[in-house]
């Protein structure tokens, strides 16, 4: 079981931000790459600066997902804010993100390297809900700041 604390530490503070940073921009750069993958997986294609920085970018929020997990688990997390269901609804929500953001850029992995066409397009519907998660994310921690005003997002922002 890992330790509560009051705050986020840097570490994660900065990882949290480093990885949400990379899967924006490869959410943004996404356009083009089921023709680029198509076109590798022919051997028709070379490997634009787009793809390949799509596909590296992917590799990074693996590694740093697999790092902040053991960040984590050994330094903790903050208490729930006492809220009932809404920090049970955040513990779920949570554990989806991690469960996605490792599940994204695996099978986005496994369509690049692996050859496995329809490993894409699961790739594909499993970023597509874990942008969905990530709004609703974002939109509880500004209920959280703005409504309840229960200094939730801060915890994010200032190490403690």
């Amino acid at each position: 079981m890992m330790a509560e604390r009051a705050g986020y530490g840097g570490m994660q503070i900065a990882l949290h931000w480093a990885i949400a940073l990379l899967i924006g921009v490869n959410y943004f750069i996404s356009d083009g790459m089921g023709r680029a993958l198509d076109s590798h997986l022919a051997g028709t294609g070379t490997m634009g600066t787009t793809a390949t920085v799509h596909v590296y970018t992917g590799i990074a929020v693996f590694v740093l997902v697999l790092v902040r997990l053991g960040v984590r688990l050994r330094m903790g997390v903050p208490a729930a804010m006492g809220h009932g269901i809404l920090d049970r609804a955040g513990e779920w929500a949570h554990k989806a993100l991690y469960a996605l953001m490792l599940v994204v850029p695996a099978l986005g992995a496994t369509a690049w390297f692996l050859g496995i066409d329809a490993a894409g397009g699961l790739h594909v519907l499993a970023m597509n809900a874990l942008m969905i998660i990530v709004l609703v994310h974002a939109a509880a921690a500004l209920l959280h700041q703005f409504v309840l005003k229960d200094g939730l997002l801060m915890r994010m922002v200032r190490a403690g």
